[in-house]
C-alpha cells in the first residue's frame, strides 16, 4: 500500500461518492484464507431443469453468472433501483431464462411449491414463506455476515453491525426458524478470510456502501478515527481487516 499523509479523509469520502457511487466492482481489495463462492454452492445444488429463485438479488451480477446451468432464474429484490440495474445487466447479457422483479420476500408472489431452489446472499428471508414456495424436496441456500465481521473496525469506532453481540447468535437464531418452520436437514459452514484494502479510498468506499458502521461520516470524529485506524492497520500488503461469513444449506 502506498504511503499516506496528511490526507484530509473527511474530503476523500465525499470526493469516492462522486466518483464511484455504488460500483463494487471498483473496489480494489486482496483476500487470503479460504476461498469460497457462494452461487457455486448453489450451483452444486441445481439441476438443469431446475427453477430458482434468488432473494435480494441487487443488480442481478451473481446470479447471471449461473443463469445458463439453470432452466430457468427468478431474482427479486425489494429495491426498485436494483431491479433496473438487473434489467440493464439482464440485456447485455442476452439471456432468456432470466427474469428480475421488484418483490418483498416477505411475501414471495408465486404459487406454492413453485421453486426447486431458494437462494439468498446477504439479505433477510422469511423460513414459513422459504417452505411454501418450494417443491416437496426443494433446497435452500442463505449466506449471510457474521457478527465477528469486520472486527478491528468495529472495535476502532466502538460501534458497527451486530457489535458486542456474540458471534454465532444470528447464524443459531436463523437455523431454529428454519427447522421450525418446517425444514428437515440443515447445516451451517463459517470461514472467516483476511482482507487488505489496497487505499484509504478503497476502505471508504466500503463503509459508505455498507451498515458495518451505522452512518459512517455522521458522527465529528468518525474520520478522527478513521486516520487513526489507518495508521494501525496499514500493512505492505493494504489496509488490514476480515471478512466473515456463514452459509446455511437447508432441505424441505
Amino acid at each position: 500500500m502506498r504511503k499516506q499523509t496528511s490526507i484530509n479523509y473527511k474530503k476523500l469520502y465525499n470526493r469516492v461518492g462522486q466518483r464511484i457511487g455504488w460500483d463494487f466492482s471498483k473496489l480494489k481489495v486482496i483476500s487470503e484464507g479460504e476461498k469460497h463462492n457462494f452461487y457455486q454452492e448453489v450451483v452444486k445444488s441445481c439441476q438443469k431443469s431446475d427453477l430458482l429463485l434468488d432473494i435480494g438479488t441487487g443488480g442481478g451480477e451473481k446470479v447471471l453468472k449461473i443463469a445458463p446451468l439453470l432452466f430457468f432464474l427468478i431474482g427479486i429484490d425489494s429495491s426498485e433501483a436494483m431491479i433496473n440495474t438487473a434489467d440493464k445487466n439482464l440485456r447485455k447479457s442476452g439471456l432468456l431464462n432470466v427474469r428480475f422483479l421488484k418483490m418483498d420476500a416477505k411475501k414471495i408472489i408465486f404459487p406454492d411449491e413453485f421453486f426447486d431452489i431458494i437462494s439468498c446472499r446477504h439479505s433477510n428471508f422469511f423460513p414459513k414463506e422459504l417452505i411454501r414456495a418450494l417443491t416437496e424436496r426443494g433446497i435452500f441456500l442463505t449466506q449471510q455476515v457474521s457478527e465477528a465481521d469486520k472486527i478491528n473496525i468495529k472495535k476502532a469506532f466502538g460501534r458497527g453491525q451486530n457489535f458486542r453481540i456474540k458471534d454465532g447468535t444470528t447464524k443459531d437464531h436463523h437455523i431454529k426458524e428454519l427447522r421450525k418452520a418446517g425444514f428437515s436437514e440443515i447445516k451451517s459452514f463459517d470461514y472467516n478470510t483476511k482482507e487488505f484494502y489496497q487505499t484509504p479510498e478503497d476502505l471508504i468506499f466500503l463503509l459508505r456502501n455498507t451498515p458495518i458502521i451505522p452512518n459512517f461520516g455522521c458522527k465529528s470524529n468518525d474520520f478522527k478515527i478513521l486516520t487513526q485506524f489507518i495508521k494501525d492497520n496499514a500493512t505492505v500488503k493494504g489496509i488490514a481487516t476480515n471478512s466473515k461469513r456463514y452459509m446455511i444449506i437447508a432441505k424441505k
